[in-house]
């Protein structure tokens, strides 16, 4: 029998609060967290599952500057939407805290000063960027220069995110600073360390010869080299004027590091939520601590963390790092800057009462060993072909048919046949092997097990075919019934980690309770003589205009993008003042338009220039229709030599801008203004 730990401590990454959650973060972190925590729970495993929002660090100011409000409105905005988007998604959080409150301050203080008067840090003075106009050190993303790689010229202090290359501010040609624009200089600044080649040993022992066979591959492969290239000491402070502050003299403008700070966040939000039993969790050696995170944080989880809760000499250690890869977006990989991505708050607006859908497609396409794709054609199909052909078919034939032929009581079950007790005994073996497949982390594959017990579900009414058996045996058609409904029954608490809203449904569709994981498999859940309430579709059909749209909203996106960050041409040889003042520019409103036959790209114009209407022909009719065009005022060059085109002489030209995917725009004054009126 297996023997499980006294209890659990699931942490879900801290989210920063800068912007929204996507998908990616979903399928990465939160979704797999959940799932293992409500299985855990149905299970009778004690358990915490905290979380909260990162609300320190450089991303936090930058956005702040972008939208010209302070670091403390970003983060009050941003929590606010980040936690109502988790609840919404039914994302079971024992505690969401934040990193900015006052129980937090405190612990990771208390934290810092424990290694500080242990000696667990090295001082050292180094040299780094300062901008002397604005008068602060800058952080690694607030100095922009030209990649000695690509040769970007908005390359950050630590990224080119053109080519990808990890970059070091004093590696950047021509740094210039995000705040001022001036070039910084380099000034020495003093700051602590955590000393972590000094744990290289024991990182060797508990990591290399402890985990290699009980953590995933990419986690363990990531920390072995990182180990094997050799640890070197890293900064804990920095000198910024947001985030917790250093709690020694003489260390005014100096913040806790927030790589330092956020993971002492889940302790700090376990305190507050559970102030009188929260040293179980974290000190307990009965207790298995548990980190969900994607694959851009292994190291701070499995190598800085534990080195910090070693150097501590208090708190456990994580048991497991179940990180998984990456989710691309329609083949590209999802990117918040350039908004490539699906945002779960505006999801759950667009498909309201459907968090479901989203949660069986994010798992049964989980990013587990490797990157994966989302698509909304994938998502579409998945929902119509599995949720609702499969799942929803079975649930719905089974008690429709009971509503139908037996008023919807629950029949007894006469004498059972070989397929009757292969199809309970297979049931009867369903939450021991789901349930082995969550322990493991194997949450897709668990899913699929759930949906195997549909497609059984559905094998069975298929080979048994009550809706025809009912016209010559009756008591046999209420046997094949009871046995379906059971199956049903099983399904609710085996599915309810994963789509809770569904399993609920189910549940009361069946007037029954969510029962605990060892009793889903029971041969008897319904009674005969059990009333079923009225049969409800679990799921509804996704039609191929709400999935179009979705594209579009993307490919909306992509066109924006290409928009922004298209090069603009170059500049024509420069020209005299005089040169310029041959040109007679002139407002004019447009009082006709029509197509020109026989062309696809001319529109013949009658224009009002104030001393006259010209006729213009321009070569704008893919851009702009007749109609629209008529009643505009536009900016006209009056004097330019007329032209006979398709046998229409043509008496001035528009002036229009041309964007990056050659679309067309009028100019236009800012204002009404007389016809005629010159351009200077």
């Amino acid at each position: 029998m297996a023997v499980f730990p006294q209890r659990y401590t699931v942490t879900a990454a801290l989210p920063y609060a800068n912007g929204p959650v996507h998908i990616g973060h979903l399928a990465g972190v939160y979704l797999p967290a959940d799932i293992y925590v409500r299985y855990l729970r149905s299970a009778g495993r004690d358990v915490k599952f905290i979380c909260g929002s990162d609300e320190h660090g450089v991303p936090i100011t930058i956005r702040a500057q972008k939208e010209g409000v302070t670091p403390q409105q970003v983060v009050d905005k941003y929590h606010a939407l980040i936690r109502d988007s988790f609840s919404d998604f039914n994302v079971s959080f024992d505690v969401y805290s934040r990193t900015s409150s006052p129980t937090h301050a405190e612990v990771s203080s208390n934290f810092f000063l424990r290694l500080y008067r242990d000696d667990k840090f090295i001082e050292q003075t180094t040299q780094q960027y300062f901008d002397e106009q604005a008068q602060q050190f800058l952080a690694d993303r607030y100095i922009v220069g030209t990649c000695p790689n690509c040769g970007n010229e908005n390359a950050y202090g630590d990224q080119c995110e053109r080519c990808g290359t990890s970059l070091s501010p004093t590696e950047l040609i021509n740094p210039r600073s995000m705040l001022s624009g001036a070039q910084p200089v380099l000034r020495d600044t003093r700051h602590w360390f955590l000393p972590l080649d000094e744990y290289e040993p024991w990182l060797r022992e508990w990591i290399i010869e402890g985990h290699k066979h009980d953590w995933k591959n990419n986690v363990y492969g990531q920390c072995k080299s990182w180990i094997d290239q050799g640890l070197h000491p890293r900064a804990v402070t920095r000198d910024l004027d947001w985030g917790v502050p250093v709690p020694l003299p003489g260390a005014e403008g100096k913040v806790l590091y927030v790589w330092f700070d956020a993971p002492i966040g889940y302790i700090s939000a376990t305190k507050e939520a559970f102030p009188d039993e929260w040293e179980l969790y974290w000190k307990d050696a009965g207790t298995k601590l548990v980190h969900f995170i994607g694959k851009d944080n292994i190291v701070f989880h499995c190598i800085i963390f534990p080195v910090m809760l070693k150097a501590h000499g208090e708190y456990i250690l994580p048991n497991n790092v179940p990180a998984n890869e990456f989710l691309n977006l329609e083949g590209d990989k999802i990117s918040t800057s350039r908004n490539w991505a699906v945002w779960l708050h505006e999801y759950l607006q667009d498909f309201p009462g459907q968090a479901d859908v989203l949660r069986y497609v994010l798992c049964a396409n989980a990013p587990e060993t490797k990157d994966n794709d989302f698509t909304w054609k994938d998502f579409q199909a998945r929902n119509n072909n599995e949720l609702v052909a499969t799942l929803g078919n079975f649930v719905n034939r089974a008690v429709v048919l009971t509503h139908k032929f037996f008023g919807g009581a629950v029949p007894a079950a006469g004498e059972l046949l070989a397929i009757d007790r292969e199809a309970l005994d297979q049931l009867a073996a369903f939450p021991a092997k789901i349930g082995e497949l969550i322990d493991n982390y194997r949450f897709r594959d668990a899913l699929a097990e759930v949906m195997n017990l549909a497609r059984l579900g559905n094998k069975y009414l298929a080979d048994t075919q009550p809706w025809h058996l009912i016209k010559t045996d009756a008591a046999r058609t209420g046997t094949v019934l009871h046995v379906a409904l059971q199956i049903a029954a099983g399904l609710a608490p085996l599915l309810a980690p994963f789509l809770p809203d569904s399993a609920q449904k189910l549940a009361t569709m069946l007037a029954t309770d969510l029962v605990a994981w060892a009793a889903a498999g029971r041969p008897d859940a319904l009674g005969a003589g059990h009333q079923l309430r009225e049969p409800a579709l679990l799921f509804a059909k996704i039609e191929d205009a709400t999935v179009e749209a979705q594209v579009q909203k993307l490919l909306d996106t992509k066109n924006a993008n290409l928009l922004a960050n298209a090069p603009v041409a170059e500049a024509k040889p420069a020209v005299s003042f005089d040169d310029f003042q041959k040109m007679d520019l002139r407002v004019g409103t447009i009082v006709a338009a029509e197509k020109i036959a026989k062309t696809k790209k001319l529109l013949k114009l009658t224009v009002d220039v104030g001393l006259e209407q010209r006729t213009i022909v321009s070569g704008i009719a893919e851009h702009f229709t007749p109609e629209e065009l008529v009643g505009q005022q536009v900016q006209v060059l009056l004097n330019l030599l007329p032209r006979e085109l398709k046998g229409i002489q043509s008496q001035g030209m528009l002036l229009m801008a041309e964007n990056a995917d050659g679309s067309l725009a009028l100019m236009q004054p800012g204002k009404a203004v007389r016809n005629g009126s010159p351009i200077n």
